[in-house]
């Protein structure tokens, strides 16, 4: 399953252009291993550098703000040679900032 198709690249490139560096827009982009609890909502795309940026929770109730590489997350390989996915149904109902105050309280990313 390919991570990001191109609608979903260009609402995550449009976010990190508008320069919102307070949480304020919807991650757009959902990513969970299905072997466990890893979850990161994406609200930002680079695509030079091929970064994301978003809330990330790698399944041990400890979600934080940051970024990481699309290239990585691509290449991680589970049990059984399973891959991160992308949660096709997705539709972000909260800003990142409030996800994130959300996972705060509750020690994990509840999307």
């Amino acid at each position: 399953m390919k991570l990001i198709t191109k609608d979903l690249e260009a609402k995550l490139i449009a976010n990190a252009l508008n320069g919102d560096d307070t949480g304020g827009d919807k991650p757009p982009l959902k990513l969970f291993a299905p072997w466990g609890a890893a979850t990161w909502l994406i609200s930002e795309y680079d695509p030079k550098t091929r970064t994301m940026f978003g809330l990330c929770d790698l399944g041990h109730n400890c979600a934080e703000l940051g970024y990481v590489s699309l290239d990585e997350l691509e290449d991680v390989s589970g049990p059984f040679g399973l891959k991160i996915e992308r949660d096709t149904s997705f539709e972000p109902s909260m800003t990142l900032g409030e996800y994130a105050a959300e996972a705060r309280e509750c020690g994990y990313i509840a999307a």
